[in-house]
Parts: C-alpha cells; structure tokens; sequence
C-alpha cells in the first residue's frame, strides 16, 4: 500500500498550530500565577524528563526538518532553544509557513528513498523515507506536544483535551 505522504504536511500544521495553542494558554496561566515565561519554559514533568522549552523546540524542529528531508530539500537549523515564548511562537509560526510552502510535487515517488540520520547517540539508521515520516517522525512530534500538554496541565495550566484539536475535529 503507498502512503501520501503529502498528507503528513497537513498533520504537522495541526501539530505545530496546536502547540502554539496550548503554549499560548501555558504562559496567560503562568501570567495569573504570578510565573515568569522563562521560568514556565523551564518547568519540567519530572526532573529527569526535557523541560518545556525542548518539548516546544522538537515540534519546530521535527515539523520542518523531517518534512525536508523527506521532500529532498534543504533541511531548516535547530531553533535556539533559549527561545522565550515570543521567540517559540515565531518559530511555531516559521514552522507552519515552510509547511505552507511545500507541494505534492515534492513528495511524489519519495517513499523508499532511503535516508541514513544520525540520531540519538551517534545510531544512524537507514530507513525508507516513507518510515521515518510515518512513524518515527510522527511519534516524536505526538510525544512532544503531549508532554508539552502535560507539563503544563501539571502545572495548572486550563488545558483540556479539546486544546489538541485548534483546527478542529
């Protein structure tokens, strides 16, 4: 069965426009707290867990860098992760318009190309395009915006499973 993979692109957006939503809603609520958005991006699930300021910088990094890679063209630099919220919401919005600017053409007949990333320590896998955005890429971009979410719903942030779905159902 063959994938589009083009439909992922629209996937990220609501990923990326979902994590500016609940980023947005994290720093009204450390706002009422009397928190600092700095000390809010640090806030973490558990201390041994990335803070909320990584959780943000992997969906801008993932969202755009797989899509890349996959489409075979020049892959975007890290976000700085000593962003501040303005910063993490430019970026978010920098995300959403490279989405924009990408074309079915791109994708078209990428599915088995092979890719060889380093990830993790040094692992360099070689997979099929098609595999690393289905599945790996898309994983890691669902795992970090729910632990976003979740840092912040520990945190007392007014979030709500509707939160995750901006664009609608």
């Amino acid at each position: 069965m063959t994938t589009n993979l083009f439909t992922f692109v629209a996937l990220y957006r609501r990923i990326v426009r979902s994590t500016a939503h609940v980023l947005a809603k994290g720093a009204a609520h450390a706002a009422t707290i009397s928190v600092s958005s700095h000390e809010m991006l640090d806030w973490r699930l558990i201390d041994d867990m990335q803070p909320l300021r990584f959780q943000v910088a992997v969906v801008c990094n993932f969202s755009k860098q797989w899509t890349a890679r996959v489409a075979g063209i020049s892959v975007p630099d890290d976000v700085a992760i000593e962003a501040d919220v303005a910063g993490f919401q430019a970026s978010l919005a920098d995300a959403e318009r490279f989405l924009d600017a990408l074309t079915p053409e791109q994708f078209a007949g990428r599915g088995e190309v092979p890719l060889t990333v380093t990830i993790g320590n040094g692992m360099q896998p070689t997979l099929p395009a098609e595999r690393w955005l289905t599945v790996f890429a898309t994983t890691n971009l669902y795992f970090h915006l729910s632990t976003a979410y979740d840092i912040l719903r520990s945190r007392g942030a007014p979030l709500g499973k509707v939160d995750l779905f901006t664009d609608g159902l």
